[in-house]
């Protein structure tokens, strides 16, 4: 069946699923193949619970009329978010980078809402299926489309700017994330940069900041809107930024005082107020919206857990988010300072060698408590007073049922296999 009779299908539909448990009437699911299953034996149970149509790429399970039969279901499911983007023709804002796309991408869409129908990825869905289901969640109603893009390896970015063809692009940073997938920093600046060569070769604008050095030169000869607390030539500047915890911005228009933690955070707000200023959102409306957003998700939230605060930003870690974050903390006027830092995965062969970076940093911090919980940070274990190491969080765990803190200030942060939102159950 063509494409174009298939997107007919999927408009006759009220949405779009890949997972029979979240079925809903008139529905139009996606029959995709996982490690351990294959989704075609689900189209039954599908029409059952009320879809309209399935999607299948094995012919043996045919049902009726309702069965549209294809190849293959992935690429079909692409090729159907492609085809959507185009009949819609609305302008998508993309986004990638190492560190803060999800908090960033929610900022842009809480501003950009004040004025434009929006809609964004939900949650993480940034991948060769979140970004295709993304699409297909944008309807006649939906003015702009904010789209989370996530890589592990080269050519991952290229591919899914080919589907969603964007017309602005912003990157966050290049950070020190999977390193294991683009074989180190050089390879994660190259793969993220896919998304500047994509905007660039299509005469596209890009969103730079040009506090950093790096995404400042890769983007002179590009079409550009900038924004930096540094640089007087910048589209948007601003004027100063502080955090002890939240995120204070002064822009021309006021001071900005946010609940988000941590300095790490200050870009990403400065992005979002870019953006917003780039799409002619009201100055005081821009302001209302990034005051009002609570990151949420286990991402930079301070909580109260009996006398002690807590930041949490147990959502992801690696070795560049880690060491901001540390950053920032250790600059905090506050007593009692205790770091609880897990595990961060995907480094390959670099990450016996971040781990003892990490390590390192913290022998200095006499006036910081650090707890270390994994396995690649106890094989860094190093002796000093305020150097505690667990190779599980079971043994973290006990030490803190026998060692409970009192009027302590926390950071916990690892990686999200390391679930360490578990700390709040026993401190």
């Amino acid at each position: 069946m063509e494409i174009a009779k298939i997107h007919e299908l999927f408009l006759a539909c009220d949405s779009i699923s890949i997972d029979t448990r979240k079925i809903r009437p008139n529905s139009f699911f996606v029959a995709i193949k996982g490690d351990n299953f294959d989704a075609n034996t689900f189209a039954t149970e599908a029409l059952s619970k009320g879809a309209k149509y399935v999607l299948i790429d094995n012919a043996n399970y045919y049902i009726d009329e309702r069965t549209i039969v294809v190849e293959d279901s992935l690429v079909a499911l692409q090729d159907l978010a492609r085809f959507h983007r185009v009949f819609l023709n609305i302008p998508i804002v993309a986004l990638t980078g190492s560190n803060g796309k999800t908090t960033t991408k929610e900022l842009i869409q809480v501003v950009l809402s004040k004025k434009f129908n929006t809609k964004a990825t939900v949650g993480n869905l940034n991948n060769h299926i979140g970004v295709p289901l993304t699409l297909l969640s944008f309807d006649s109603n939906t003015e702009i489309g904010i789209v989370e893009m996530g890589a592990n390896h080269q050519k991952e970015i290229e591919f899914l700017c080919s589907i969603a063809t964007p017309d602005f692009g912003y990157v966050t940073n290049f950070g020190k994330a999977h390193l294991e997938g683009f074989g180190g920093v050089e390879g994660v600046i190259k793969g993220k940069s896919e998304m500047y060569t994509y905007l660039s070769q299509n005469d596209k604008t890009v969103f730079i900041n040009l506090d950093d050095p790096i995404q400042a030169e890769k983007s002179v000869h590009f079409k550009r809107f900038t924004f930096s607390t540094l640089q007087s030539t910048a589209d948007v500047k601003i004027e100063k930024v502080t955090a002890n915890p939240f995120v204070v911005i002064t822009h021309e228009f006021g001071v900005i005082t946010t609940h988000l933690i941590g300095l790490y955070n200050a870009n990403n707000v400065n992005a979002a107020l870019a953006i917003g200023t780039y799409f002619d959102v009201p100055q005081a409306a821009i302001k209302e919206a990034l005051e009002n957003y609570i990151p949420q998700n286990n991402r930079s939230q301070l909580l109260e857990k009996g006398t002690n605060s807590i930041v949490l930003d147990a959502y992801n870690a690696n070795p560049s988010s880690m060491a901001v974050a540390i950053d920032n903390f250790v600059q905090l006027d506050k007593p009692n300072k205790i770091l609880v830092l897990g595990d961060m995965f995907e480094l390959g062969a670099a990450s016996l060698v971040e781990h003892k970076q990490i390590v390192d940093r913290l022998i200095k911090e006499s006036d910081v408590q650090s707890f270390f919980v994994g396995k690649d940070f106890f094989a860094n274990k190093a002796v000093a007073q305020n150097l505690h190491f667990f190779v599980s969080f079971d043994d973290f765990s006990a030490y803190l049922k026998e060692h409970p803190f009192v009027n302590s200030t926390f950071l916990i942060k690892g990686s999200r296999g390391m679930a360490l939102e578990r700390t709040l159950d026993v401190l």
